[in-house]
């Protein structure tokens, strides 16, 4: 089966990919984490709902942003592609 043939039968999720977490992600994501909790803990139940809320929009814009990226990197892509098969 060819690519175009796994992409549309839904055995390759764009969404998906089998990357390692770098050492670099792995300290980022850790000091997130780290930094949150210390956060929180200054926080009224007012505050910490709040934070939440903007957590919240934040992960929408991500998920917008992420989608955008791949929608122009296909696109890309596909340029590429077409110059390769023109010459």
């Amino acid at each position: 089966m060819n690519i175009l043939e796994e992409f549309w039968y839904g055995n390759i999720e764009p969404a998906e990919y089998d990357a390692a977490p770098s050492k670099e992600s792995k300290e980022l994501l850790r000091l997130i984490s780290r930094n949150e909790e210390k956060l929180l803990a200054t926080m009224t139940d007012p505050q910490k709902e709040l934070f939440s809320r903007y957590q919240d929009c934040v992960r929408d814009f991500q998920v917008l942003s992420e989608c955008l990226l791949f929608q122009n990197s296909f696109k890309l892509g596909a340029r590429m592609m077409v110059e390769v098969m023109e010459e």
